[in-house]
């Protein structure tokens, strides 16, 4: 029987190109000396009937083709320097619709400050547009570089998107945030200089910490921390949903998820939640509102899977 693709997923896929190229990063980007500094350099492609929702603009389409690149500069800490745009489109497409990706590309650049620097043109049959974000960094934050102690930190609130996805009406805080999604880049540029690792949250939470986790290192993530409100898991509730699923599981949240010592959490300028802490378990758990701990499991959003 010949093995498919998909009877691997896109991340064995991945580890196999990164253990058969000696100068691949396994981190959120490239890192590349250059010029007595490191250029930071990461590409994404997103294809309408996969990454798009029906329900999301044109406009909205250019603007997260950005935000899912950018997301990874800000996982590195780093500063911005420019974005290359490669998009596909069908034939038939209304000039209109094209013109409106990019008006949504043009103000995802002028908000997270990239200049669009060039990038092609190509016919499909439908929309697929990858983006390769540029940077720099004279010391890139890592993905795997915590202490046990290390606590535990996002950004902002994580599941919105998931559940945003599941809901039809758009005039909600969830919706929004599915069609939306905001990068935090200069959260980023902060956390560098406080944080001992980071990575960004796109694959879900529990898909991040397994992707992050070194041998001899454990995570102990709390519910409690979480801040899930009541009016999450109603709403989770009306559509037969589980909200802890959601939120471990589903992803493209774009917050930060990053480990810091208590001393400089103490120190650092900016908002974020703590959720749990670094520990020598060499397991990922949770801790549940009702005090019972479970493991939790390594599943997220993955390409190849049918």
């Amino acid at each position: 029987m010949t093995l498919k693709v998909s009877d691997v997923g896109e991340k064995e896929l991945v580890r196999y190109i990164i253990a058969n190229s000696k100068d691949i990063t396994p981190d959120d980007t490239a890192i590349t000396n250059f010029n007595d500094t490191n250029l930071i350099s990461t590409c994404d492609m997103l294809i309408q009937s996969r990454h798009f929702p029906d329900n999301m603009s044109y406009f909205d389409m250019g603007f997260k083709s950005v935000t899912v690149n950018v997301s990874d500069l800000a996982a590195m800490g780093a500063e911005p320097l420019g974005f290359l745009l490669s998009i596909a489109i069908p034939k038939d497409l209304d000039v209109d619709s094209f013109k409106q990706v990019i008006d949504g590309v043009l103000k995802a650049c002028e908000y997270y400050e990239i200049p669009l620097i060039g990038g092609d043109t190509n016919e499909a049959s439908e929309i697929i547009i990858n983006g390769t974000a540029l940077g720099t960094s004279d010391n890139p934050l890592m993905k795997d570089t915590y202490n046990k102690g290390d606590l535990i930190a996002i950004t902002g609130e994580i599941g919105f998107a998931a559940l945003g996805f599941e809901i039809e009406t758009l005039n909600n805080i969830y919706t929004k945030k599915a069609l939306k999604p905001l990068a935090r880049i200069k959260e980023g540029l902060i956390l560098k200089d406080y944080a001992t690792s980071a990575t960004d949250i796109t694959d879900g939470l529990a898909s991040e910490l397994y992707t992050i986790k070194k041998d001899g290192f454990g995570f102990m993530i709390y519910e409690e921390m979480l801040g899930i409100t009541g009016n999450y898991k109603s709403t989770a509730e009306k559509l037969n949903l589980n909200y802890l699923d959601l939120i471990l599981h589903v992803g493209e949240d774009f917050e930060l998820l990053f480990t810091i010592s208590k001393d400089n959490l103490e120190k650092l300028p900016i908002d974020c939640i703590v959720i749990g802490e670094v520990t020598g378990s060499d397991v990922v758990e949770l801790t549940l509102e009702n005090g019972f701990v479970e493991r939790i499991k390594n599943e997220g959003y993955e390409h190849y899977v049918s």
